[in-house]
């Protein structure tokens, strides 16, 4: 029989975490179909899973985050899925909260961390920004854009397969494309812990990344509504330095033609950014 409910834990060297939290979704959730994908762990992933008898994908190397999520949404045989790491931070007990949400209808359910859980002051900073952009992008209020807990509905999940990165900013790009593709999305409140093991991420090293993201957040929903205003204010700024050269001078600068195009360039890449996110969503048939 087709199991409601999935349970998918993308895991890499995790196995402190697992130890933890394995049983106690085991015990919560007995009839789950419950996943945990091997993104090339060197420690005992492996055997903690045997032994607590849970499903196991294992990738022969490391291929990222949002690549042991797409191999877990592809072994998921459940109606229903949901996310959570393998490293303790998420509370098996908050799942429940998740799945009356879907129950009630809904498309997708995250979970919404308090500022106190999250990890560091930088990351707070730099998830409030995001969370701040993608809600302007959307015009609804997104109070957690990067939490990868979360219970989404599998059919429509998969249409976005696709579009998801092998790195860790596939929340961002799920959610992005629920919300352009009207499904509809809501936020449960809940307390991250402390996670097992140490993080996988380094905001020095991961942080040309991170702002790719913010572009990435405005070309996933709508490009053309980031790129207009670049657009005006390189207009703005080349019309005001005309008039500026034309009052002193007399004669219209390359600076002012430099300002000018760029803002006709930047305008042109939005319009065809705009048509090709149109074909890529136009791909899952909605």
């Amino acid at each position: 029989m087709k199991p409601p409910l999935s349970i998918v834990l993308p895991a890499k060297n995790e196995s402190e975490g697992l130890r933890r939290v394995l049983p106690e979704l085991k015990q919560r959730h007995p009839d789950a179909q419950i996943i945990v994908v091997d993104d090339g762990s060197s420690d005992n992933t492996a055997e903690i899973c045997r032994t607590h008898a849970v499903e196991i994908v294992n990738h022969p190397y490391s291929m990222g985050n949002g690549a042991a999520v797409k191999s877990g949404a592809r072994a998921a045989r459940g109606e229903v899925i949901v996310f959570l790491d393998a490293d303790g931070q998420h509370d098996p007990a908050d799942i429940a909260r998740l799945l009356e949400k879907i129950d009630a209808g809904c498309d997708m359910a995250v979970g919404v961390r308090s500022g106190a859980t999250q990890a560091s002051i930088g990351r707070r900073l730099a998830n409030a920004f995001y969370n701040r952009l993608a809600s302007w992008m959307v015009g609804h209020p997104i109070p957690d854009l990067t939490c990868g807990f979360r219970a989404v509905n599998a059919e429509r999940f998969r249409k976005f397969i696709y579009l998801l990165p092998n790195g860790f900013s596939y929340p961002t790009t799920i959610t992005m494309a629920f919300f352009r593709a009207g499904y509809s999305v809501s936020y449960v409140p809940i307390h991250a812990g402390t996670r097992a093991g140490n993080s996988h991420i380094s905001l020095a090293k991961d942080g040309i990344r991170f702002l790719l993201i913010i572009f990435r957040v405005g070309t996933l929903y709508s490009p053309l509504k980031l790129f207009v205003p670049i657009s005006l204010a390189f207009f703005t700024a080349g019309l005001l330095h005309y008039i500026q050269t034309f009052i002193t001078s007399g004669r219209f600068t390359n600076m002012s033609a430099l300002l000018l195009s760029t803002s006709v360039l930047i305008f042109l890449i939005g319009l065809v950014s705009e048509q090709i996110t149109n074909l890529l969503y136009s791909r899952t048939g909605e």
